[in-house]
């Protein structure tokens, strides 16, 4: 190869590789739900408003990141009463803590359409270590993320005084989240 066809043949090599792609979230078909238990009954919850930047390439998961932001003040139970009680200080403190995050770049391949990822989950100013399962479900330029992950709402301290007793709320919440992504390429074509 002359000096001229080599730096060529490069270039053709490097743009024939996938773009690492950022997604947008589609909220309409997105959703982060809990399970909590009080007095041993399950009560299902969600919340309303949520953002996700995520850049996930199975092919570069050592590039992919993913960050979620909760609008905590959209939590959604069904009743008032109850959504007014979990924004008070006890619970989430919506008003000193308007918002959770999920912050991670650190993925991993379990086989087939099977991945985890690993980060930082804050609430109410308290940061954790979590590792959550997830599967991808890909059609097109479109890409469904689901999974679940226990948590405990005490180490966050959700639930404080009183209501730290587990008799009577159960420590374990089970976080359910189905983000429904669109790659950005593909959505600016549309």
């Amino acid at each position: 190869m002359n000096k001229l066809t080599a730096p060529l043949a490069a270039l053709a090599i490097f743009a024939s590789l996938p773009a690492h792609a950022a997604q947008q979230l589609d909220p309409a078909k997105s959703e982060i739900r809990f399970v909590a238990k009080q007095m041993n009954v399950p009560s299902e919850g969600r919340f309303r408003k949520f953002s996700a930047n995520v850049n996930f390439d199975p092919a570069r998961l050592a590039q992919s990141s993913v960050t979620v932001d909760i609008d905590i003040a959209s939590i959604d139970l069904g009743s008032a009463d109850n959504e007014a009680e979990l924004k008070k200080k006890s619970w989430f403190n919506s008003a000193g803590f308007p918002g959770a995050r999920f912050s991670a770049s650190s993925f991993k391949a379990k086989g087939g359409n099977q991945y985890e990822v690993s980060g930082k989950l804050s609430i109410k100013g308290i940061s954790r270590d979590i590792t959550a399962p997830f599967t991808v479900q890909q059609n097109g330029g479109q890409m469904t993320v689901s999974g679940s992950v226990p948590l405990k709402r005490l180490a966050f301290n959700v639930g404080e005084g009183e209501w730290a007793d587990t008799e009577t709320v159960a420590d374990e919440v089970l976080v359910k989240f189905r983000l429904n992504l669109v790659n950005t390429s593909t959505a600016a074509k549309k």
